[in-house]
């Protein structure tokens, strides 16, 4: 065999065999690519994504688009090669992230999933009242048990739902408050609350009344040692719950996580604005809201602005933090707008309903 032929067989066959390697050696790494966008002015499978029973004047007006963003990731028992990672590494339209990252070692994927339905659940309440807040409607806030943990000290005393007046006879405007006033006390000694129990406000709420003002009853917690730090703790997480002035329903499937709250707010902004907030014009975006509308990062910014050019999205509102890595790659022909607050978020939509797009703050790489 001449020695040409026989060094170019050689070089195939050492082709195949480091493909073949490629392809059977495991990598500890996911994918993410661009996922769905769902407009929340609009229906999805055949639902309103926001609606509101017994307010039958809302969301009649409302057109263009609003659309959240989500990042499609690789299954929790898919394990990537080495040939995948490489071509996900050169891919414009994806990413390759450390697996952990998405599944954390100390977590089941179940308790992943369960821990995303709870971001996305506490991300539409936050939603709810932001958007009510910017509209200002009254909206009642008060301080809940919001879980109790299993074989704690306040386990059997107090339960979820149970409305917090007062810790030791000090009213408490916030979970941070309960947190502490308990550990100001010594280990062993007893906290005591003054709480509505969790029937009776839920039953308040029903006959719309506001739970903080019925009478309290007096429960008394003895403090623990924490494993963690030794700190005095009772054994609950204290959170927030809001009475709204009306019903607001959000209705979408198979989503996880807390980055489409800020999008969520907007539409139901949209929906209950006399005239049409964003014009006709198609806006996507994407970030976390507080309930005082504080607008928070997120991650998968690139896939997400992919997702949303794909779509057809002429604007993309962009977490503040996330300005720089989204503009360091941003697709053709979309303008990320700058956003901190729900504040911020809909002044842009006026601007660009109003065609002043050129006094629109907008991200930069710097």
């Amino acid at each position: 065999m001449p020695r040409r032929t026989a060094s170019m067989l050689a070089s195939l066959l050492l082709l195949i065999a480091v493909l073949c390697a490629a392809v059977l050696i495991e990598v500890p790494y996911a994918a993410m690519s661009p996922g769905p966008t769902y407009n929340t002015l609009g229906k999805v499978d055949g639902e309103q994504v926001l609606s509101f029973p017994g307010k039958e004047d809302a969301g009649n007006k409302a057109t263009g688009n609003l659309n959240m963003t989500t990042v499609r990731v690789t299954g929790s028992e898919y394990r990537m090669n080495l040939f995948e990672a490489v071509y996900g590494w050169l891919a414009h339209d994806s990413a390759v992230v450390p697996r952990s990252t998405l599944y954390p070692e100390d977590k089941s994927a179940r308790q992943v999933e369960e821990e995303n339905a709870e971001e996305f659940s506490r991300s539409q309440e936050s939603a709810k009242v932001a958007a009510l807040r910017e509209l200002k409607k009254k909206v009642t806030t008060r301080i809940v048990v919001q879980s109790v943990v299993k074989g704690g000290a306040a386990q059997g005393k107090l339960h979820a739902g149970d409305v917090i007046k007062a810790v030791d006879g000090k009213p408490v405007d916030n979970p941070q408050e309960v947190g502490d006033l308990v550990t100001k006390h010594e280990v062993g000694e007893r906290v005591d609350f003054t709480i509505v129990p969790a029937q009776k406000a839920a039953a308040a709420e029903k006959a719309k009344k506001d739970p903080l003002t019925l009478e309290g009853k007096q429960i008394s917690v003895p403090t623990k040692k924490s494993p963690d730090d030794g700190r005095p703790v009772i054994g609950i997480a204290s959170g927030t719950a809001h009475t709204l002035p009306f019903r607001i329903d959000i209705t979408l499937a198979d989503v996880g996580g807390p980055s489409a709250g800020l999008m969520f707010a907007l539409g139901i902004v949209d929906k209950l604005t006399p005239e049409d907030l964003t014009g006709g014009t198609f806006v996507a975006g994407t970030g976390t809201i507080e309930a005082d509308g504080e607008v928070g990062a997120i991650g998968g910014i690139r896939m997400k602005t992919v997702a949303a050019r794909e779509k057809g999205a002429e604007f993309f509102l962009t977490p503040k933090d996330n300005c720089a890595t989204a503009a360091a790659d941003k697709p053709a022909g979309l303008t990320l707008v700058e956003v901190d607050t729900m504040h911020d978020a809909t002044s842009a939509l006026k601007k660009i309903r109003n065609g002043e797009t050129g006094d629109l703050a907008r991200c930069s790489t710097g």
